[in-house]
């Protein structure tokens, strides 16, 4: 991978240092989540999504789009990988919002640095981590506004939680298997072509900024500050829906 152009997609300077610090991926992960959008665009195109490490590159870094979880955190395994950081990949449950445990559906991964392994996850189009996250059990850690922890299940593994309105809620939850790349192209399919997938219905584009996030749902333009609405615009002709895309969600469409 060249790293100066990832670098560069995400707004770091081309001579970041590389190290295997919390520091170091904080930085990557806070700018990414600010310039990589989450988008299922070419799902709705009726593209077939390529998740291999060169055509991942194409799409986020060349050409300047985003994706969904199975894309931009493919690319950032691969990139702190090529950093010569020592990553595991995670086969997730994405947990919040459901009445009963889902398929396995969402990827993740650690990085293990010298004071132990980081979470990292830039595939959430909703309120997520914007810093990465320490794998340690009951450890509270808040970050703009927002609390998170991760616990043990003997089912379902790790699992993170977050606060939400004063009570712990599942999030995201993932066991220590090993994987393999070739492990995700079945999801992936799922979610780009199945009935009941929610990723091939209607636009879902989102972006963190420093004190919320921007989306756009259907027709329907959102601004947050944490988990207030500021600003919303529904109705968005095609005209507003493709400059929303360059200018809001930085999107090279």
């Amino acid at each position: 991978m060249n790293v100066k152009s990832f670098f560069a997609r995400i707004g770091l300077p081309e001579d970041t240092e590389i190290s295997a610090s919390y520091e170091f991926l904080k930085d990557v992960q806070y700018n990414a989540v600010l310039k990589i959008a989450y988008e299922n665009i070419e799902i709705l195109e009726g593209k077939p999504l390529s998740l291999d490490a060169d055509s991942l590159f194409d799409k986020i870094v060349t050409r300047g789009m985003g994706g969904y979880c199975f894309e931009v955190n493919g690319l950032l395994s691969r990139f702190f990988k090529d950093c010569g950081l020592e990553v595991t990949d995670y086969f997730a449950r994405y947990l919040r919002g459901e009445a009963e445990i889902p398929m396995r559906r969402h990827r993740v991964m650690s990085v293990k640095t010298p004071d132990g392994s980081y979470f990292c996850d830039i595939g959430v189009g909703q309120p997520a981590p914007r810093y990465p996250l320490l794998m340690k059990e009951g450890f509270v850690q808040e970050q703009f506004g927002e609390t998170y922890k991760f616990e043990r299940d003997p089912d379902l593994g790790w699992v993170l939680y977050d606060l939400h309105k004063g009570s712990w809620r599942e999030f995201i939850s993932f066991t220590e298997d090993r994987v393999y790349e070739v492990d995700f192209i079945q999801p992936s399919v799922f979610c780009e072509l199945h009935p009941s997938s929610p990723f091939n219905k209607v636009p879902m584009i989102a972006i963190k900024t420093p004190d919320g996030r921007k989306t756009i749902d259907d027709r329907l333009y959102k601004v947050f500050v944490g988990d207030d609405v500021v600003y919303a615009e529904d109705g968005i002709s095609p005209e507003r829906y493709r400059d929303l895309l360059r200018t809001e969600f930085h999107l090279n469409v």
